[in-house]
């Protein structure tokens, strides 16, 4: 944030900067204010499942035992307040099922002890899950995206299941604050060309994540939306954002209301 604004100093914007924006009012920088959008580079599923004997065939089954067991399955998010955290909160509200949530702190302790039977259900990073899955370890019943996966197109999503819902990860690239415009259109020029070769998107495409090349503009938008979504109902935790909430946004069933987050 400190930085020299001369296109040298670049940070990785991903869903942690949105989440903070939206849920924590004492932090010492505004980001939606400090930080300039440069390009966006993808969008990232997480997907729901667990070990092959546990999680079931499909999300329904898994939603019919879930509700015939309540508080006997646990689920392991990687963390207070990430993605995968919030995708399993909105789950839970979405569906009715009680679960137990076991916090861990990041994604590779979680999966260690999901594979090792500590815990049964997880939200995960499709990046970071997809080789056990291959694997044969892990079962994934589904992605949370809206669309289907171009990697997985057989699997599906939530929302086949339960209608509305929606959870994925917006990753990008930022500046610190008023850099000289010239720089902020090179530097988006090059990293949409880097997006636009097919070894790239097929990368991208095999993590479960779809490139989503973007002028500065419009990813900067995309930031403000996303922050905008996560905090649907609690407006004074929205105050980085600086937007003023749409009436029809405001009972949108795949929206999270970050008051409904006990845990955080």
């Amino acid at each position: 944030m400190r930085a020299p604004p001369d296109g040298y100093t670049l940070l990785l914007i991903g869903p942690a900067n949105e989440v903070n924006a939206t849920l924590d009012d004492k932090l010492n920088f505004n980001f939606i204010r400090d930080i300039a959008p440069v390009a966006a580079i993808s969008r990232e599923s997480n997907n729901f499942g667990g070990r092959p004997v546990v999680s079931g065939k499909d999300v329904p089954e898994f939603i019919g035992y879930a509700r015939a067991n309540p508080g006997k399955i646990s689920m392991a998010p990687s963390g207070n307040g990430t993605t995968p955290h919030v995708a399993f909160e909105l789950f839970k509200m979405m569906t009715g099922v009680s679960l137990v949530h076991v916090p861990y702190r990041g994604g590779a302790p979680a999966l260690t002890d999901l594979l090792g039977g500590q815990v049964q259900v997880m939200f995960a990073v499709m990046s970071s899950s997809i080789a056990y899955i291959r694997a044969g370890k892990l079962r994934a019943l589904t992605v949370t995206t809206a669309q289907r996966s171009e990697a997985w197109p057989d699997m599906p999503t939530v929302g086949d299941s339960v209608p509305g819902y929606e959870a994925s990860g917006l990753y990008g690239i930022g500046a610190p604050r008023n850099p000289p415009v010239e720089v902020i259109d090179k530097l988006n020029k090059e990293i949409n060309a880097c997006l636009a070769n097919p070894v790239t998107k097929a990368r991208f495409a095999d993590l479960a994540a779809t490139v989503c090349p973007d002028s500065a503009a419009e990813f900067g938008k995309l930031i403000a939306d996303e922050t905008e979504k996560v905090g649907q109902g609690n407006p004074r935790s929205q105050h980085q954002a600086r937007v003023t909430l749409r009436p029809s946004m405001k009972s949108r069933p795949g929206n999270l209301l970050c008051d409904d987050i006990s845990e955080l």
